[in-house]
C-alpha cells in the first residue's frame, strides 16, 4: 500500500506523536469550557473538573512524559539505521497505542489504558535496544 522507507517511517511516527500530545488537552478544554473557564487561575480548576476532564488531563501530562523517552529512542533507530520489521512494527504501533491509551484513560478504562502503556513502553526499550545492538 504505502512504500515508505524506515527512517520516514520513524520520522512521521515521532510527528504523529507529538500531535498526539495534544488530543487529550482537546477534551480537558470542553471540560474547562463546561465548568467556566476561569482564564486567571486555569490551573485552580482542576478540582473542579468532572472527573473525564480530570482523567484527560493526567493522560496529557503523561503524553508529555512518554514521549521525551520515545523521541530519543526513535531518533536513535533513525541515526543508527537500523533496517528491522520491529523497528517499522515499533514506529507504527507506539502512535497508535497513545492514542488508545488516552481513549482508555479518558473512559476510565484502566485494563485497556495498562495494556496500551505496555505497547508504548515495548515500543520504546525495542527502539533503544535495537539501536544499542547496531552500534555495537
Amino acid at each position: 500500500m504505502f512504500d515508505l522507507s524506515m527512517s520516514v517511517t520513524l520520522l512521521y511516527s515521532i510527528f504523529g506523536t507529538a500531535i498526539l500530545i495534544y488530543f487529550p488537552y482537546l477534551v480537558v478544554a470542553y471540560a474547562r469550557f463546561q465548568v467556566g473557564m476561569d482564564l486567571a487561575a486555569p490551573r485552580a480548576m482542576f478540582d473542579k473538573l468532572p472527573a473525564y476532564g480530570q482523567r484527560a488531563t493526567w493522560a496529557h501530562q503523561n503524553s508529555f512524559e512518554t514521549f521525551v523517552i520515545y523521541l530519543a529512542a526513535a531518533l536513535l533507530a533513525y541515526l543508527t539505521k537500523i533496517d528491522s520489521d520491529l523497528v517499522m512494527n515499533c514506529a507504527i504501533a507506539y502512535p497508535i497505542s497513545r492514542f488508545f491509551y488516552s481513549v482508555f484513560y479518558i473512559a476510565n478504562i484502566p485494563l485497556g489504558r495498562s495494556l496500551m502503556f505496555g505497547v508504548g513502553s515495548f515500543c520504546s526499550g525495542a527502539l533503544f535496544v535495537l539501536s544499542l545492538m547496531a552500534v555495537k
